[in-house]
């Protein structure tokens, strides 16, 4: 069975955790041309945001970057996708900043989250916070910021198609 993720890139995501994350569709978002990143590095998304089903996807990504994570705090479409994934169980994953969102939009209530230090405060009441590099909380996985970036995508992997997958991705990146 072939596993489909969908990571939403719009105008000051971070560089580093989208690009690393995207072995998967990526859809622009508020954009119907390339995206520039938080350090003005240039994206071109695979499709425009309404040109796709969210929901026909296994895995929801949102990449980091503090004007990103405002743009998907405040957008009610990236709100409602949040709500559906969750209400079904599909994999949610966010980094840096963009768990704003899901405090905006009461996404994982009460679970465990972790988060870029800048905006850790948006959390204390909401969520059991956590300072791990990295926190997967059943179908949400949440990590702190581009320093994290790569172990984010592996847990991502490792949730959605297992420990051997991750294993086979290690060795020839050369990561740990």
């Amino acid at each position: 069975m072939t596993t489909k993720a969908l990571v939403v890139v719009t105008d000051g995501a971070e560089e580093m955790e989208t690009v690393i994350t995207i072995d998967v569709t990526l859809a622009g978002f508020n954009s119907d041309g390339p995206v520039k990143c938080s350090r003005n590095v240039v994206i071109l998304p695979d499709r425009k945001w309404s040109e796709i089903d969210p929901n026909s996807f296994d895995a929801f990504i949102l990449p980091g970057g503090l004007n990103a994570a405002k743009t998907f705090a405040n957008s009610k479409e990236i709100g409602e996708t949040l709500k559906q994934y969750e209400q079904s169980g599909k994999l949610i994953a966010v980094i840096c900043a963009s768990p704003i969102a899901l405090a905006k939009h009461s996404i994982g209530l009460g679970r465990r989250i972790t988060s870029h230090p800048s905006v850790s405060g948006e959390f204390t009441n909401q969520f059991k916070y956590s300072e791990d590099r990295v926190v997967n909380d059943g179908n949400l996985i949440t990590s702190r910021g581009p320093g994290t970036a790569f172990e984010f995508a592996l847990e991502i992997v490792r949730k959605l198609k297992g420990e051997s997958k991750v294993e086979q991705i290690i060795s020839p990146m050369i990561l740990k």
